[in-house]
């Protein structure tokens, strides 16, 4: 089943699961560079977040990156890079692909943002 949550005023479909997390998630528009490896050049993908975390991000590119690919995702506004991978196979949207990284350690202070406790509820509307 596919639920939805709202990113800037639309809906986005999340997968099952993708609500349970480890720490919390924070809907937030960060500029990244993805840097990813292809027949031994370096090749570079702008992007942006659509939600962190302290263990990683959802990230909208314009071009795909299969699952399991090993990267660096370099945040636009600290210049900080932190060793990620695509944990599972990207979807299409209308602003391009959303691609789901995860750190290879926790990163909390990578997004430079204070995470809401780990027993923080939103609350209904």
């Amino acid at each position: 089943m596919i639920t939805t949550k709202e990113y800037s005023g639309r809906e986005i479909g999340l997968l099952p699961g993708e609500d349970r997390r480890r720490s919390q998630r924070v809907i937030i528009r960060v500029p990244v560079t993805l840097l990813v490896t292809e027949n031994g050049k370096e090749v570079k993908i702008a992007g942006h977040t659509v939600a962190v975390n302290s263990h990683g991000a959802m990230v909208v590119c314009p071009r795909s990156l299969d699952a399991d690919t090993s990267l660096q995702v370099v945040n636009e506004r600290t210049n900080d890079q932190a060793d990620s991978r695509v944990t599972r196979s990207p979807r299409e949207s209308s602003e391009g692909f959303l691609i789901p990284l995860e750190f290879t350690s926790p990163s909390p202070n990578f997004w430079q943002i204070t995470f809401p406790p780990a027993s923080w509820k939103p609350t209904e509307n």
